[in-house]
C-alpha cells in the first residue's frame, strides 16, 4: 500500500453525531478538542490522519430549534447548512491550537463513484495530505439530494478509506463495537473482537442508527467492505473510551477489528483489472513496455507511441505494445485529446503543451496494474 507521505501511515477517522453533539445539546466544544488533541499525538506519532465528521445536520437542529430530524429534503438541507458552519469553526479553534491547519472538504458519494471525479478527489486529498493538513470531509447534505436521501458518514467514511487507500479506518461511535446481539433485548450479547469484513454471519449482528444519526452497524459494517477492497482494516469502537485513539495506536485491542480478505494492493489490482470496462487503448513504446513489466512503474506521457479511441480523464485504458500486446490498463489521468498533445512528451512539458498540468504521470503506479503472461 502507498503512503501518503514516506515512512508514515494514514488513518482515515470517523466520528459519529452522538459524539460530537452532547446527545443533541450542540456541538460538544470538549469532545471535540479532545478528538483532535489525539489526532495531534498521532500525527506525532507519524500517524497521518483524515477525519470524516458528522453533526452539522444535528447543530443545525439544534440552532433551528428542531427537536427530531427532519423529513423533509429542504429541512435537512437548511439544518446542514446552519450547522456545517458552527462545526468547522470548532474544529478549525481546537485544531489551531496545536498549529495545525485544517481543511473543510465537502463531497458526494458520486465525486467518488464518478471516475474524473474519483481521481480529482484522490489528488486533492493527497495533496494536502502532504502539506501537513487535516482534511475534515463531510457530505455535502446542503446540495445533494441523493445522499441526504440514503447517504451516511459511515459509508462516506469508508469510500474515503478506500479513495485515500489509508492502512486504517477507524469508526469512533458510543457502542463499545459491533456485538452479536442487542444488549436491550438480550442481556448475553458479547462483543466481536475479531473477524473478517465480509463474513455474511456479520450482517444479522447490525442494528441501526438513533435520533441523530443516520449510521447504525449495518452502515458501519458496509463501510468496512467498502475499506476492505483497498486492503483497509476498520476498527468499530467507542468514542467516550479515554484517549481511545492513542489505544488502538499502541495495538491494544479496543473495540472490533474488521480485516479485509486480500492484501492491500492485490485488492485494489484485482479492482482495475477486472471491474472495470476498457475505454481506449494507449500503445507506448519499447522502453515504456519494458519498464511497466520490469517495475510496474507509471506511466509517463513520453513513453506514448499512439493514442487509439476516446476517454475521459478517470477511464480505465489499455496499455499495449508496438505488437498489440496488452502490457498494462490503468485509470488515465488525461482525456484521449489532451493525450494526444502531451504524447512523447517529459512530464516537464505538458503544462506547456496543455497550458495545465493536473498530474506528471498519464497513469499513476497506484492506478495502473501490470497484464499477466
Amino acid at each position: 500500500m502507498s503512503e501518503a507521505r514516506p515512512g508514515r501511515k494514514l488513518w482515515v477517522v470517523k466520528l459519529g453525531s452522538a459524539l460530537l453533539t452532547d446527545g443533541g445539546r450542540g456541538v460538544d466544544t470538549a469532545a471535540i478538542a479532545d478528538g483532535v488533541a489525539q489526532v495531534a499525538a498521532l500525527r506525532s506519532r507519524g500517524i497521518d490522519v483524515v477525519l470524516v465528521s458528522s453533526g452539522a445536520v444535528a447543530e443545525g437542529m439544534l440552532r433551528l430549534g428542531l427537536g427530531d430530524r427532519p423529513r423533509a429534503l429542504h429541512q435537512l438541507q437548511a439544518a446542514a447548512a446552519v450547522g456545517q458552519s458552527r462545526l468547522i469553526q470548532a474544529y478549525e479553534s481546537a485544531f489551531s491550537s496545536h498549529d495545525i491547519v485544517t481543511a473543510q472538504v465537502l463531497l458526494t458519494h458520486d465525486d467518488l463513484s464518478n471516475r474524473g471525479r474519483y481521481l480529482n478527489a484522490r489528488s486533492t486529498l493527497r495533496t494536502l495530505i502532504d502539506f501537513g493538513v487535516v482534511s475534515i470531509v463531510n457530505e455535502n447534505d446542503t446540495v445533494a439530494t441523493e445522499e441526504i436521501r440514503f447517504g451516511d458518514n459511515d459509508t462516506l467514511a469508508g469510500l474515503v478509506a478506500n479513495l485515500t487507500e489509508a492502512s486504517r479506518l477507524v469508526l469512533l461511535t458510543d457502542q463499545p463495537g459491533l456485538l452479536t446481539t442487542d444488549p436491550k433485548v438480550d442481556a448475553s450479547a458479547t462483543l466481536v473482537a475479531e473477524a473478517r469484513a465480509n463474513d455474511p454471519a456479520l450482517d444479522g449482528m447490525a442494528g441501526d442508527g438513533g435520533r441523530l444519526g443516520r449510521g447504525g452497524m449495518r452502515t458501519k459494517l458496509r463501510a468496512a467492505r467498502y475499506a476492505a477492497r483497498s486492503g483497509t482494516e476498520t476498527i468499530i469502537a467507542s468514542g467516550r473510551v479515554p484517549d481511545v485513539l492513542l489505544m488502538l495506536a499502541e495495538g491494544e485491542p479496543v473495540g472490533t477489528r474488521l480485516l479485509p480478505d486480500r492484501p492491500p494492493m492485490l485488492s485494489r489490482k484485482r479492482w482495475l483489472a477486472g471491474g472495470l470496462q476498457p475505454m481506449g487503448e494507449i500503445q507506448i513504446d519499447d522502453g515504456a513496455a519494458r519498464v511497466l513489466r520490469q517495475s510496474g512503474s507509471s506511466l509517463l506521457a513520453v513513453g506514448v507511441a499512439a493514442v487509439k479511441g476516446e476517454f475521459a480523464r478517470g477511464d480505465l485504458v489499455i496499455c499495449s505494445d508496438r505488437s498489440g500486446l496488452e502490457v498494462a490498463r490503468g485509470l488515465v489521468n488525461y482525456s484521449a485529446a489532451e493525450s494526444r498533445l502531451i504524447m512523447g512528451q517529459s512530464s516537464a512539458e505538458i503544462e506547456r503543451v496543455l497550458g495545465y498540468v493536473d498530474e506528471p504521470e498519464l497513469i499513476h503506479r497506484d492506478n495502473l496494474v501490470v497484464s499477466q503472461g
